[in-house]
Parts: structure tokens; C-alpha cells; sequence
């Protein structure tokens, strides 16, 4: 029986091996890998591995294609509803999503639906497989503000529908947080993410790089003067948080985003660029998710002893497992339960360690993780050269700035209902911008429901 199947396993790069380069860690499936994974897949009459992810992939339909050998089939079965199968294979957290919810997961191990969407999306890149339909401009045009995954997402689904879209990006190199976010060996850039995005310039996507909307132009010019029926907002969020704490102002204080732009974007593990970062002997990361991992494990790449502190427990981490297995093979040291209060310097003012106390896990907070309560008198010290802070991200408030009838909440994120509009007519949003910073794939989604949203709209003027 297809449930009786072991999962199959996936080829890595041995860990004391990786942590001294920047080359992918994961191997991904080769052809007979791959179709005897897809073997293990029941075909659900009421598939929750759909349902639970956020594009609802045909995941039954595609495997099954694999299984058969027929990934052209395969292909065009994915690109129905995601645009940057490649990319969501890699980098999505599907242990909580599709492959949480698949029945083989309940008493075994789930099918392995992430690593098989890779496998189909790098062979249509092999193949050049474009799964794309044929296009009829309708004579509309819509500008998307932003080149990560929920605009790539969002443009896609348009340019589909028969519109002229542009994307507007403020970086020289398109991607978003695909390009200065994710580590190299966690996503290769010019391999993955630069192909994915011709595929979009196949379906007619046009892109222009180095403009800041509300700076270079403004969504009010956009849809006034240049013709757009339309505006998409996936910004991302990329304002990093700091702690308030003593000593942030010190050198050798960075955030996690400004870390990882340097070496993603600006190549600095790469010794024909001229780019180098700063890391010492010894850097320490605060905080626990996708990011804190990213940022200590490309520091152990770039020759520093790395630490990850976090208030909470292992079980609280936010982080993809996959990753934090990773980072722990990696030799990268974890300090569970604990806090930082106060970052020390030198008489240069530079980083030379960093005060923290101790904690224990109280009562749930708002997001039902307990939270950490400090133990009097267990403060210590740890030293470091550098502190990465990894705590989120807010949007930027340049765009509610320049922008008539642009609300914001709180924390600085675009008001939009559940299909991307704002309360600008005709001005949509999603990902990041709106729901501060998430994951690769609810951004996708979010482009989608608003690429629809803005077809209905334009439709109706």
C-alpha cells in the first residue's frame, strides 16, 4: 500500500561541509525519487492538503502526474495557480500547511508535497516548460508596486487576464525579500529566482528597477497622469525593530534585514565583490524565526562563531523546523530562555558582549505561546563582536505619506479588506505591507485574491 512507503529522503550537503559555503544545502529529488514519493500520495476524495494551502495548488493532481512520469503535465497543473513553484518548494513552511494537514501525517510521515513542487518547478526551468496560457490585452493597465512574492504573485495572475502590467521595483535587482532576504544556499538566485521572473517577462510582465514610489513617483501620478486603472501594493515590509535597549547605537548593532541585504544583494561572502561585512570571532542573533536563522547561519558561512538567543523555548520557536535542524547541525549554539538587557561596549565603541537574564515560561499571551517571565538575579554576560537583531519588520511609511486616502493601522500596516482593497478607490494591497511579515506563500496568496479584486474593479468602471 502507498501508505506503507517510507518517506523518501533528500540528498544534503554534509553539514561540516556547507557551513563553509554558500552553495545550496538541499539536493532536491532526482526523477525516481521523485516518482516514488508521488506513489505514496492516497489522492484524497477531499484532499486537506489543498485546502490548507494558501494558492490551493491541485496537490493530488500534480502528484499524481509525477507518479506517471508526466511532469509537463505536472507543470501546467502547479502554474494554474502559483507562479514561483521553484521558489515555494524551497523556502515555504509546509509542515504547517499542506503537508500539516496531509492524512499520511497522522501516523507517519506526510508526503513530502514541498520538496516534490520543487522537483516539477526546476524541471519546467530545465525544460522551459512555460504551463502558460495564451494571452489577449484587454487594454488595461495596472502598476505593482514591488517585485517580492506577492507582487510577482499578483502580476502574474493580471498579465494572465490579458493586462499591461509593470512592476515597480526601488532595488537594481528584482526579487524583493526573495533576493535580500533569503540566503543563497537556501535559495540561489540567478538558478531560481531570475528564472522564475522571466517566466513572468514571457507573459508580457514589464519591469522598472530603481524607482521609490512616493519619492520617484507617487500612486496619485501613477493613476492621474500615467493611465493606470489600477494600483497593487507589495512593498513587503522591510522597517526592521530594535530592542530600546542600552548599547543599540553601538557599532557592530545591525539588524538582521540591513545583514542580510549585505551579503544576499550585495554579495559579501562573495571575494570578487568588495562588500565585506563585519562579523568578528563571534556574533550573536536575537530572536527565534525564519529570519534569526537565516542571518546566523549565513554568519557561521562567514567565518564567525554564531549563538542564537531567545526568550522562549525550543518548542516556542517560530523558525521552519527543517531550518532549526539545520542551524543545530551546522554547529550553530542556541540560548534558550534567555533575554538581552543591555548590549556592552568597549572604550571604541565597539560590541564586546552583550548582558542577559534568564527566563521562564508563564501563562499564554495573545498568540497562545506562553510567555517568558524574567528570573531575578540570573543576569550573565555572553561575549560577541556583533548582535544581529532579529524581531520583525514593519512596512515602510513612505507610501501612506504620499498617498491621498492611504490608511494605515498601528503598527504601519495598509488597511485593506480581505481581497486587497484599500481605502484608496482603485489602490490594493497585500503580503507583507498589510500583514506585517509573514511567509513567501501567504504573500502569493494575498496577490491573488487581489489580482482577481482589481479584475472585478476595473471591470465594473
Amino acid at each position: 500500500m502507498a501508505n506503507k512507503i517510507p518517506r523518501v529522503s533528500v540528498r544534503e550537503q554534509e553539514p561540516a561541509v556547507r557551513a563553509t559555503n554558500f552553495e545550496e544545502v538541499c539536493y532536491g529529488y532526482n526523477a525516481e525519487e521523485a516518482q516514488l514519493e508521488a506513489s505514496r500520495c492516497l489522492n484524497c476524495k477531499n484532499p486537506r492538503c489543498v485546502s490548507a494551502c494558501p494558492v490551493n495548488i491541485n496537490i493530488p493532481a500534480f502528484i499524481g502526474k509525477i507518479a506517471e512520469g508526466d511532469y509537463t503535465a505536472a507543470s501546467a497543473i502547479i502554474s494554474e495557480d502559483s507562479s514561483l513553484p521553484s521558489i515555494c518548494g524551497r523556502v515555504c513552511p509546509q509542515e504547517n500547511q499542506c503537508e500539516g494537514s496531509c492524512i499520511l501525517g497522522i501516523k507517519g510521515e506526510p508526503v513530502a508535497i514541498g520538496k516534490l513542487e520543487r522537483f516539477v518547478g526546476d524541471w519546467s526551468l530545465e525544460n522551459e516548460c512555460k504551463g502558460c496560457v495564451d494571452v489577449t490585452p484587454n487594454g488595461h493597465k495596472v502598476a505593482v508596486i514591488g517585485s517580492g512574492p506577492s507582487g510577482l504573485a499578483c502580476a502574474s495572475d493580471l498579465a494572465k487576464m490579458g493586462y499591461e502590467v509593470t512592476i515597480f521595483e526601488a532595488l537594481h535587482k528584482l526579487g524583493g525579500v526573495l533576493v535580500y532576504g533569503i540566503p543563497e544556499f537556501r535559495l540561489p538566485k540567478e538558478k531560481i529566482v531570475a528564472r522564475e521572473i522571466d517566466n513572468l517577462r514571457k507573459l508580457g510582465v514589464k519591469f522598472e528597477t530603481d524607482v521609490v514610489v512616493g519619492r520617484t513617483i507617487t500612486i496619485d501620478s501613477l493613476m492621474d497622469d500615467e493611465g493606470y486603472d489600477a494600483v497593487f501594493i507589495g512593498s513587503g515590509a522591510g522597517l526592521p525593530r530594535f530592542m530600546g535597549i542600552e548599547g543599540e547605537n553601538l557599532n557592530g548593532v545591525v539588524s538582521a534585514n540591513e545583514f542580510l541585504t549585505r551579503a544576499n544583494l550585495m554579495r559579501a561572502f562573495d571575494e570578487e565583490y568588495d562588500t565585506p561585512i563585519y562579523v568578528g570571532k563571534s556574533v550573536v542573533v536575537v530572536g527565534g524565526g525564519n529570519v534569526a536563522m537565516d542571518a546566523v547561519r549565513t554568519a557561521k558561512r562567514l567565518g564567525a562563531n554564531a549563538t542564537i538567543v531567545y526568550r522562549r523555548s525550543e518548542t516556542e520557536l517560530p523558525a521552519r523546523r527543517e531550518e532549526v535542524h539545520h542551524a543545530k547541525e551546522e554547529g550553530i549554539e542556541f540560548r534558550m530562555l534567555t533575554n538581552p538587557t543591555s548590549i556592552l561596549g568597549d572604550d571604541k565603541g565597539w560590541v564586546k558582549g552583550l548582558r542577559c537574564v534568564e527566563m521562564e515560561l508563564g501563562e499564554p499571551d495573545e498568540s497562545g505561546r506562553r510567555s517568558p517571565v524574567e528570573k531575578q538575579g540570573s543576569d550573565f554576560e555572553v561575549e560577541c563582536d556583533v548582535v544581529i537583531m532579529a524581531l520583525g519588520t514593519s512596512p515602510n511609511p513612505l507610501l501612506k505619506q504620499t498617498t491621498k486616502g492611504l490608511e494605515t493601522n498601528r503598527r504601519g500596516c495598509i488597511v485593506a479588506n480581505e481581497d486587497g482593497a484599500t481605502t484608496r478607490e482603485g489602490v490594493f494591497a497585500g503580503g507583507d505591507a498589510v500583514t506585517g511579515a509573514a511567509t513567501v506563500i501567504l504573500a502569493m496568496g494575498a496577490g491573488r485574491k487581489a489580482a482577481k479584486a482589481i479584475d472585478e474593479y476595473v471591470k465594473s468602471k
